[in-house]
């Protein structure tokens, strides 16, 4: 496995899980499970989305003016009622610790700005002479959540505050940083603040700017400077609608700096306490949730688990755990789009070991379909006739031609992966299959 910052984040995020609710009992619940089953395949950052400083927080919504806790600098402070660990002070310095022994990395969810609760105390900004109502701009709030104003960039004590915050995470131990309502609309002059707060704080936390909605691309040169991720999309949920518009943002938002972050996968047992729906297990078919996690692969996207982890099947566990399937997240470069015609939609990228192409085929078709693919179109250049194997819920039938897969998606909205390499001789190969799935019972000739 690459060093951490060489290869996508990955972990766990409570929001499709409890939305605005989640306890410390939760989070320490999840980080024990991604300890013991999924860290040893990447899976390291535990995530506590929005609202932990807020003591009356409940699922399928908001309250209006929530009573948030605050230090005396105007910074939220963990609710003591849901992370009883935080008591006098202590804020996430406790649970941080706890992930951390565990092998994991933590971090906190926030949304731009500064608590009106804050603004309306006139309490000092830390180390300076200014009070939280000087450098709030009133106008600029957050069109779905009540908490905070936005911040006046043409005020000094815009950037202290920002500043004081980043370093009261610091201190804390955090790692990763989920900053909300920043591209959407585009806060350029947020997002550059709070990476040079991160930059000031003197600990290497990672940045994730959320949600994506209508991210123009002319905000990639902007964003790969400013942060670990982009995110390109609204939230996901457990829709195809919403899987299958991913296809067209991930060709769109591919590059080598940084990484395009299309939310968290809404898989496993889901809405225990969310913003939408009941509780539940994901509502994708098999194909549909199969199709999610491999186009995430070929595009070398973050991968953070939406689902509990300790009360998903285990079938989840396995789809996430499969390290043939991880090896493109960790080893591929030159990942792209290179086909996408009815319903037919080709990736290939290049494995870093310089010699193996690797391939993702996907269907969104309502109904099964039958196709043959062209070697030649994901890049290769066979000279004899392709091995087929097994190929997930469906089969590969047979080769129709020399240099040609044919494949059936039995149930639609499928995907295959398409690894080719190279012998001795030059000859092409290629396997058609589940990620990872090896040929014959061996260890796959290359990676995905």
């Amino acid at each position: 496995m690459p060093a951490r910052h060489l290869r996508p984040p990955m972990g766990g995020n409570s929001w499709d899980c409890c939305g605005t609710t989640v306890t410390e009992e939760e989070v320490l619940a999840d980080a024990a499970f991604l300890r013991d089953h999924l860290l040893a395949h990447g899976w390291d950052t535990v995530v506590v989305d929005i609202q932990w400083y807020a003591p009356t927080a409940r699922a399928h919504g908001y309250n209006p003016d929530p009573p948030v806790v605050l230090d005396g600098h105007g910074r939220q402070l963990p609710a003591p009622n849901r992370f009883p660990s935080a008591v006098a002070g202590a804020g996430f310095r406790p649970p941080a610790d706890r992930v951390h022994r565990l092998g994991l990395r933590f971090g906190p969810h926030i949304v731009r700005g500064v608590p009106r609760r804050a603004v309306a105390a006139r309490l000092p900004v830390k180390g300076t002479r200014w009070t939280a109502d000087e450098i709030a701009g009133t106008s600029s709030v957050c069109p779905w959540n009540p908490d905070d104003h936005g911040l006046d960039h043409d005020h000094p004590g815009a950037q202290a505050y920002y500043d004081s915050q980043a370093a009261q995470f610091a201190d804390w131990g955090v790692d990763f940083v989920k900053a909300d309502d920043m591209p959407y609309p585009y806060h350029q002059r947020e997002i550059s603040a709070y990476a040079r707060a991160i930059d000031r704080s003197g600990r290497p936390i990672e940045l994730s700017p959320s949600p994506g909605t209508r991210v123009s691309l002319a905000r990639l040169g902007h964003l790969r400077d400013n942060a670990t991720m982009r995110r390109v999309c609204d939230d996901l949920w457990d829709r195809w609608e919403d899987v299958e518009a991913q296809f067209a943002r991930m060709a769109r938002w591919q590059g080598e700096r940084g990484w395009a972050d299309a939310d968290v996968l809404p898989l496993g047992r889901i809405g225990i306490r969310a913003e939408r729906g009941g509780d539940r297990l994901y509502r994708l078919t098999r194909a549909e949730r199969t199709s999610l996690p491999a186009l995430r692969l070929i595009a070398r996207s973050p991968l953070m688990m939406g689902g509990d982890p300790p009360t998903s099947p285990r079938e989840t566990v396995e789809l996430l755990t499969d390290d043939g399937a991880l090896d493109v997240l960790w080893h591929s470069r030159d990942n792209r789009e290179v086909l996408r015609e009815a319903d037919l939609v080709l990736w290939t990228a290049r494995d870093t070991d310089g010699r193996t192409r690797c391939a993702a085929v996907f269907s969104p078709a309502d109904a099964p379909r039958r196709f043959a693919v062209p070697l030649g179109s994901v890049g290769a250049r066979p000279r004899r006739r392709p091995r087929t194997g097994s190929a997930g819920p469906g089969r590969v039938r047979r080769t129709a031609e020399r240099g040609t897969v044919a494949a059936v998606w039995p149930g639609g909205r499928g995907r295959r992966a398409v690894r080719v390499g190279a012998d001795a001789a030059g000859s092409g190969r290629c396997t058609v299959g589940p990620p990872g799935a090896p040929e014959d019972g061996r260890r796959p000739p290359c990676r995905p």
